[in-house]
């Protein structure tokens, strides 16, 4: 073991792993949705240390089920920090293909039944690349549905998953990965590949989510779509979850215009109303 990954086992009980929030709106209503759940390291002597940099050694180093677990726990007692105060926020976390082991569900569940937490108001988010064993998974998922959790694919467009695996994996959420939503504004064949998603995720009766979105001109053209969620720097950076929950109290809607898909994107493709 390295000398990262033993500081990121010892990080485990220290309290330099911690979450923050980032608001996912819904794009018909204008109102919050839900948030997700993002884990950060601030290391005692290197700072703050990027997830795509810790995330690969907890994987190679076999950390990667105790960090699954710790961040479990902590969102799901902030979930009831939350749902104490009368908020009532879906939280969505995301899973690594080697958090997919056969007693998951069940660990979850007693998770879930020793906090008091109501299984329906999380999301697992599973990275796209983590579903091509749709064998594998098959079982695995379907437990985590029957249980009430429901099931996002993440980054989707990037991985090996296929149409047929869409349909076979007891997804009820697709997340459209940023790539594509960086590029409305300057690609034809983003706005292409976009509507493609949006369009074959509602066939399959998937909630759509974009990610990454940063301009008005983007929200307004997902909204044309018929795209159902959006989350990104546009809405809200990660908040700490004091910061969040002050948000969520005086959140105002942002409410869409919808224009053409094939209209050029442009700064009166949405509307935001005041406070």
């Amino acid at each position: 073991m390295n000398s990262l990954a033993a500081d990121l086992a010892g990080a485990l009980d220290t309290g330099q792993l911690f979450l923050v929030y980032q608001p996912k709106v819904s794009l018909a209503t204008g109102q919050w949705s839900g948030v997700e759940a993002l884990l950060r390291w601030q290391h005692p002597e290197r700072g703050m240390v990027p997830p795509n940099h810790f995330i690969p050694i907890a994987e190679s180093s076999g950390l990667m089920r105790p960090l699954t677990d710790r961040v479990i726990d902590m969102a799901l007692d902030r979930w009831c920090e939350w749902n104490r105060a009368g908020l009532g926020i879906k939280i969505a976390i995301n899973l690594s293909a080697k958090d997919i082991e056969p007693d998951f569900p069940d660990r979850f569940e007693r998770t879930c039944v020793a906090k008091g937490v109501s299984p329906e108001s999380i999301v697992f988010e599973l990275t796209e690349t983590a579903t091509h064993d749709v064998t594998d998974l098959l079982d695995i998922a379907t437990r985590l549905r029957v249980k009430g959790t429901r099931l996002s694919i993440d980054d989707f467009g990037t991985g090996y998953s296929s149409v047929v695996q869409l349909h076979r994996l007891p997804f009820s959420e697709l997340k459209i990965d940023r790539l594509f939503v960086s590029e409305l504004e300057s690609s034809t064949e983003a706005r292409t590949i976009v509507r493609a998603i949006v369009d074959l995720a509602h066939a399959l009766d998937l909630t759509v989510v974009a990610e990454g979105t940063e301009s008005e001109s983007e929200v307004g053209f997902l909204a044309g779509l018929g795209c159902d969620e959006a989350q990104g720097y546009f809405f809200s950076r990660p908040l700490d979850p004091i910061a969040l929950a002050a948000l969520w109290r005086n959140r105002a809607p942002v409410l869409p215009t919808v224009i053409g898909n094939d209209q050029p994107l442009g700064p009166e493709a949405i509307i935001r109303l005041p406070a």
